[in-house]
């Protein structure tokens, strides 16, 4: 500091005064932020206004309706079939999309939780359901699931879908790390601002219900087409009742679902099976008889967590390969045998697929890790 004090004899004493305050500038400059630290006070929490526009075109606006999502009564949460190498095997895929069209069914799921799209990339995601679009987008509406636990990545998601052409999208809740009620509304109506988009309740997956107050909220939304709904036929009734568009999320209540409590229709998981007796149920009224005779398919499917049940039955039929990607295993050997006595039972020719049934044994099935 004796430093700065040293002046030039040859300079005015104004001109050194000058000098030295110019010297000192970076020290008060230092003292003065100092200061203001010391006083600073983070701000109140506040809702940040988006400025976030839906990258969608005329275009896509013009080609998705809600109504047309609402109206849909057999919807199939399509199952995603593998090459032996873990990638996409499109060609099965093809022929499960074409045995769901000609028997009635209305839409798809793509990428689903029966299609296993928490395991896809999001590129190999956004190529299904754009693959999808353009070879069965003029016969079936597709809903592609673009939900995440990740509001940013649920739109980026979301847009990219639109973009390549489906028809509405399917958003589940925050799972995992699990957000506040306000933080849900604030999810959803950030989605929604996408285009048509059904909401999926399945808490026995993400952990946390999506309570009356969440869905009654969104429901204002134009754009929201209506909810998958996991957790009853009593909550469904009451959705029903405040005139918002409701399906059954579970294939062993779909029936009562329809025809007592009021929902439009079911996503289903058993129609990739059996698409021609699920499009009976739910078009051609009360069937207690029918609905008994798929019962005993349905507990099946259902033993172990879904897709396992349905990718071991794709896969004894013959429609599929026998491979699946980690960390999903095939059913065991007895509950493959039981799977015989079950197609006996419905009839071969209710399934899809025109191949007989056969057990595979453990050597058939190929587990990928890496793909």
């Amino acid at each position: 500091m004796a430093s700065l004090l040293v002046t030039n004899h040859s300079l005015s004493s104004a001109d050194a005064a000058a000098a030295l305050r110019s010297r000192l500038k970076p020290f008060r400059a230092a003292y003065d932020s100092c200061q203001r630290t010391r006083s600073w006070r983070s701000p109140k929490a506040a809702i940040i206004p988006t400025i976030h526009l839906p990258m969608r075109s005329l275009e896509v606006k013009n080609r998705t309706s809600v109504d047309d999502i609402k109206c849909l009564r057999l919807i199939t949460a399509i199952k995603t079939p593998y090459l032996p190498d873990g990638r996409f095997d499109l060609e099965a895929y093809d022929s499960l999309m074409h045995m769901q069209i000609v028997n009635g069914a209305e839409g798809v799921i793509v990428g689903g939780t029966t299609g296993e799209g928490h395991l896809m990339s999001w590129d190999e995601h956004i190529m299904l359901i754009g693959h999808t679009v353009n070879c069965f987008g003029s016969s079936v509406k597709v809903i592609g699931n673009t939900g995440s636990n990740s509001t940013r990545e649920a739109i980026h998601a979301t847009e990219q879908g639109f973009a390549v052409g489906m028809h509405a999208a399917l958003h589940i809740n925050p799972y995992y790390g699990k957000t506040s009620m306000q933080g849900m509304v604030s999810h959803f109506e950030t989605v929604l601002s996408m285009g048509p988009t059904i909401i999926y309740n399945v808490p026995s997956r993400t952990g946390q219900d999506i309570p009356p107050s969440v869905i009654h909220t969104v429901s204002q939304n134009p754009n929201m087409a209506g909810v998958k709904e996991c957790m009853g036929n009593d909550r469904i009734k009451d959705y029903v009742n405040k005139g918002i568009t409701i399906w059954s999320g579970n294939d062993d209540e779909c029936h009562d679902a329809r025809w007592a409590s009021g929902a439009t229709g079911v996503i289903s998981v058993a129609s990739n099976l059996i698409p021609g007796l699920m499009h009976e149920i739910m078009f051609r009224g009360r069937n207690p008889s029918l609905k008994a005779k798929v019962m005993p398919l349905i507990k099946w499917l259902f033993q172990e967590p879904n897709p396992i049940g349905l990718n071991t039955a794709l896969a004894q039929l013959g429609v599929i390969r026998p491979v699946f990607r980690l960390p999903y295993v095939p059913l065991p050997l007895e509950r493959r045998l039981e799977f015989l006595g079950i197609v006996e039972a419905l009839g071969r020719e209710n399934f899809v697929g025109e191949k007989d049934v056969q057990v595979l044994d453990d050597d058939d099935f190929v587990l990928v890790s890496r793909y």
